[in-house]
């Protein structure tokens, strides 16, 4: 492995499976470092194409998204950096794809638990073919001002803490993770900062060791102090000892095995991680810790020795000159994200949208206050829920069993009407079940199925201001309006809508007062002394039927009930009531899988 630097200002990783947080850290380190281009040059979700939003300092960009590694590669040739936050059990596989990518260098596996046959393999491969691998079970790596990958040293309070936003010169390298992060703070107390640090992981195999490392710091001349953190278990240290008895690390190093409280124990103890597990005296933390001095690296009596020691050993450097430290200077303000900016009382923002029917940030969805649960143990029907979100209250019983009935009665009418024909033509024309229902909800209107709140909005004024039912007709009839409620092309004075009169009928029985509805029958009266098809149709039932319920509930002022009319309240439940039918009426057409429908030509009246 040796060679020197693996990250620059200008490295850009691919990042596979998407977790927006680590994305988020790294574009807002390489804010904090003054970076021009961000660090993410794609993501890559298997299955899933597109981009994603993220935040570059006050900037949004959008960060590509690939479905499989090899487009991403193809895409972003300049990324050699395969960040995998992939789960332990499809890591090794993507890590290995990643691996045989000609553009890819660095491979950083974040999961733990990756067999340790297939970490092998990995560790083969990369080393057959000069390619570097940081993990698995690690956090990453960093380079001071420059890269990062994924979570790599926490928060960015934290990296201003330990003044990662510009580099140092010290080389770091540890198992640990969590104990990278306690060094960095401590280094940056006690020496000019970090140039570089890596967690190389805490599993049993590693991808790379620490002397791995160490001899690469070795050649990078930014680097003049080398702090190792080891742990008990494993051999990985005698690799270090080797190389510092040999003479291939010039530079000074500061270590610590940690894990020196093993002995107190009378049996084997694992410790946190995989590796971290003594199998002899050899992998005991004072054996490695005795090797590693007697092989020349500055060794502490303890973990709390290690500050003082890294603190002497860098205060020497410079009174020989080899380092100058490093000027101070403040890094730019990383904009505070929204949500965490109003949570915390900084800022304050106005919605976009405002919601009053209903409620879904709680443990359960409530409708106009009442929870779902309740809903469904009181044994709510579907009128009870059309009384929540429509009308924002509870209706008693006889109202919501109306609007039932409206529904139930208003669901369908034969495949002849408008709505349904353009239904049926639209789902023999192979299209899906939405737009087949819209084909058919589009007819709805002042000449099918639309006339519910008109009928209601002139029936209403009509009755208001006391005309009687032939100054009520006869008026319309000087404006050119036709009674809306009035007429079928079907049925006459003789052979009424039994829907109308099953409305009437229920109405009678249940309803406190009926006032609209038997000025409609009196308008009724007058209308078909004219013509025999000039019966009150369902539309002008339900309307004036709708009125009386608004009225007689004594639940609506006068000002909710014009309100009601005027939005349209009463014409939706026409249109919820007829999606049922158009849905039955495509089920139906798919069901018998009938074919493009042509109208006939004899059907058609061709003329100049």
């Amino acid at each position: 492995m040796a060679t020197g630097q693996l990250f620059s200002r200008t490295t850009q990783a691919l990042f596979y499976n998407y977790k927006q947080l680590p994305i988020q850290r790294m574009l807002d380190f390489d804010f904090l470092c003054g970076r021009e281009t961000p660090s993410v040059a794609g993501i890559i979700n298997p299955g899933a194409e597109g981009f994603q939003k993220l935040f570059f300092g006050q900037e949004e960009i959008a960060i590509p998204v690939h479905s499989t590694i090899e487009a991403s590669c193809a895409a972003h040739p300049t990324a050699d950096v395969f960040i995998n936050f992939a789960s332990f059990r499809s890591a090794a596989a993507s890590s290995m794809a990643a691996l045989k990518q000609p553009t890819i260098r660095v491979v950083a596996i974040i999961a733990e638990g990756v067999p340790e046959s297939d970490a092998k393999q990995l560790i083969a491969y990369a080393r057959a073919n000069n390619k570097v691998v940081i993990g698995p079970a690690t956090v990453g790596g960093i380079q001071a001002g420059a890269f990062k990958i994924g979570d790599t040293a926490g928060t960015i309070d934290n990296i201003i803490h330990c003044k990662l936003y510009r580099p140092g010169s010290v080389g770091f390298v540890s198992k640990s993770g969590g104990m990278s992060n306690e060094l960095y703070n401590t280094v940056a107390r006690v020496t000019d900062g970090l140039f570089e640090g890596i967690a190389i992981g805490g599993d049993v195999f590693p991808g790379s060791t620490l002397s791995d490392h160490v001899l690469r710091f070795n050649n990078i001349p930014q680097v003049k102090l080398i702090v190792v953190l080891g742990e008990l278990g494993g051999r990985d240290e005698y690799s270090l000892v080797e190389a510092l008895k040999q003479g291939k690390v010039s530079k000074p190093v500061v270590a610590w095995v940690s894990g020196t409280c093993a002995r107190l124990f009378k049996s084997e103890v694992q410790f946190g991680h995989a590796g971290a597990k003594s199998g002899g005296e050899l992998e005991s933390a004072q054996a490695k810790n005795q090797a590693l001095r007697d092989a020349g690296a500055v060794v502490p009596t303890s973990y709390e020795a290690l500050e003082t020691a890294i603190k002497e050993t860098f205060e020497k450097l410079v009174e020989q000159g080899k380092i100058t430290p490093v000027k101070e200077f403040k890094p730019p303000q990383i904009p505070e994200d929204l949500n965490s900016a109003i949570k915390s009382g900084k800022v304050r923002a106005p919605t976009h949208i405002i919601s009053t029917i209903s409620d879904d940030r709680g443990e359960e969805p409530c409708y106009a206050g009442v929870p779902m649960s309740s809903i469904v143990e009181q044994g709510y029907g579907v009128g009870d829920v059309i009384s929540l979100l429509w009308f924002k209250r509870s209706l008693p019983r006889y109202c919501t069993q109306f609007i039932e009935i409206c529904i139930m009665l208003c669901a369908d009418h034969g495949p002849c009407v408008s709505g349904a024909h353009n239904t049926i033509v639209t789902a023999r024309a192979g299209k899906d079940l939405v737009s087949s229902l819209v084909s058919g909800l589009l007819t709805i209107g002042p000449r099918f199925g639309g006339a519910v709140d008109d009928a209601a909005r002139y029936f209403k004024d009509a009755y208001d201001r006391n005309l009687t039912p032939y100054e009520f007709v006869e008026s319309m009839k000087k404006k050119g309006i036709r009674v809306p409620g009035i007429g079928h092309r079907i049925k006459r004075g003789d052979n009424r809508d039994k829907r109308v009169e099953l409305l009437q009928a229920f109405a009678r029985t249940h309803f406190p007062s009926v006032k609209y509805m038997e000025y409609a029958v009196q308008v009724e009266t007058y209308t078909l002394s004219k013509a025999n098809n000039l019966v009150l149709n369902v539309d002008g039932a339900i309307g004036t039927l709708f009125l009386d319920l608004l009225a007689g509930s004594g639940m609506f002022s006068k000002q909710e009930i014009d309100e009601i009319v005027d939005i349209g309240y009463l014409n939706g439940l026409f249109v919820l009531a007829r999606s049922i039918g158009l849905i039955g009426h495509t089920f139906d057409q798919k069901r018998l899988k009938q074919p493009l429908y042509r109208h006939p030509w004899e059907d058609v009246l061709y003329t100049k």
